[in-house]
């Protein structure tokens, strides 16, 4: 546990500097993937290849419940982010997530997002250390712990309602 909290704590730094260290690479269908510590930005700056964030952030809307929740934590909360460029599920949920935070008033600064490949493996072990099967995952950390996470669409499908429940139930 005392690895995860220090592990947790230097991503946030490394986070912090908005130090953007990824790769890009190209998987068996000839798309571009990033691997890696990536922003939303970075997404939103390749159009071309990412068409996906601007389309399904704009189409979303986050219910004023989830909103309130996530504002209530916003301070004392941070995100890790596990997703693949490759992965529908990830073009659906990690948009709509920003959204979120966008509206809430969540600083970027709060959020790790790491790009994985189809393998789920990288070279620092970030995806084995944190027990990351599937993308996108979302782990919401409190003062360097993780509270709950939320894995693809989440239990219900409604990935927005069960991140919000998390943060209003610790």
């Amino acid at each position: 546990m005392k690895k995860l909290i220090i592990l947790c704590s230097f991503l946030m730094v490394l986070n912090q500097t908005e130090a953007q260290t990824y790769e890009t690479v190209k998987d068996r269908t000839g798309k571009k993937l990033l691997k890696g510590f990536v922003t939303d930005s970075l997404l939103k700056a390749d159009p071309a290849e990412f068409k996906w964030f601007a389309e399904n952030e704009s189409v979303y809307n986050p219910a004023e419940t989830v909103l309130n929740s996530f504002v209530a934590q916003k301070d004392s909360v941070s995100f890790m982010v596990f997703f693949g460029t490759w992965c529908p599920d990830s073009h659906y949920v990690v948009p709509r997530f920003y959204k979120i935070l966008e509206q809430a008033g969540i600083d970027k600064k709060k959020v790790t997002l790491f790009g994985l490949d189809r393998t789920k493996k990288d070279a620092a072990h970030l995806a084995t250390n944190f027990n990351i099967q599937h993308v996108p995952t979302i782990i919401i950390l409190k003062a360097g712990k993780e509270i709950g996470r939320v894995v693809e669409y989440g239990v219900t499908g409604k990935f927005d309602e069960e991140l919000a429940k998390v943060l209003t139930s610790n």
